[in-house]
């Protein structure tokens, strides 16, 4: 996959900007309730928009949190567990590390030696730190990826500046 260096600048100029964005998300404490504010949050943004989207938050391996909407399907379901087990794998976003590959002038899937079935380095999936620890994740699948990864990290902060 021959890349412009151009475009390889570009992207590592991005990551730099993801990353910055998703380090000042930070968490005191997040407990169930938080996350079933977090998953209704997304949830009635999907209905404001009519967005077709499956929307999920997980501690560790415990799904706390899923809805399916209208026109999501279980494909959805299945981007969004490849999407975490990335951020699980890497501590950092699904879309962070989809960028970093991006930004080597290679892909995920070519350079990661990772099966492409079970790990998706797609945007909308975003880790949930308490105090530096990675402690789950908030995803969604349905959208482009980056506006997965925006519906989603838009409502962490959101819940943060409610904290």
């Amino acid at each position: 996959m021959p890349t412009s260096d151009s475009a390889i600048l570009e992207e590592a100029e991005r990551l730099e900007r993801l990353r910055a964005r998703e380090r000042a998300v930070q968490f005191e404490s997040f407990d169930h309730d938080d996350a079933f504010s977090l998953g209704s949050a997304l949830r009635d943004k999907a209905i404001e928009g009519d967005l077709p989207i499956a929307i999920a938050v997980v501690f560790g391996d415990q799904r706390v949190f899923h809805a399916g909407m209208p026109g999501a399907s279980a494909d959805n379901d299945d981007w969004l567990e490849r999407k975490f087990r990335v951020v699980r794998r890497y501590g950092e976003s699904s879309l962070v590390i989809g960028t970093l590959f991006r930004s080597r002038g290679t892909t995920f899937e070519l350079s990661s030696r990772l099966d492409s079935g079970v790990f998706a380095a797609h945007g909308g999936a975003v880790p949930i730190f308490v105090r530096g620890s990675l402690v789950g994740a908030a995803g969604v699948s349905g959208l482009a990826q980056i506006d997965d990864h925006e519906l989603v990290l838009s409502a962490l902060e959101r819940l943060q500046g409610e904290q």
